[in-house]
């Protein structure tokens, strides 16, 4: 005879999974703000910004934003936070870090 399944604690675990991989969404998303510089930005302006970007229906700007970002993270020459000097929040250490500063 089969064993019966537990929904519940199925259905508990796909929430909890759920949950996490939303949280890590906004943990990625709120890096890449920082990694490209956009968090010298005001709250309005990235939302005006994120927002035009997406009702673009043009595939040219589209592609070139594709490629733009490719370029990006393909880069080793990148420096994580270089607008944000003044604003050491949240960026990440490395081992050639300075804690002078």
């Amino acid at each position: 005879m089969r064993k019966p399944r537990d929904f519940d604690a199925e259905l508990k675990a796909l929430n909890e999974k759920a949950a996490m991989l939303k949280s890590r969404k906004v943990q990625q998303f709120g890096e890449l703000v920082i990694a490209t510089g956009a968090d010298s930005l005001s709250i309005d302006e990235l939302t005006g910004a994120l927002a035009s970007i997406a009702a673009t229906q043009e595939p040219q700007k589209l592609e070139a934003w594709a490629t733009k970002g490719q370029a990006f993270f393909q880069s080793k020459t990148r420096k994580t936070g270089k607008r944000n000097q003044g604003n050491n929040e949240g960026a990440p250490k490395g081992p050639d870090s300075d804690p002078a500063r």
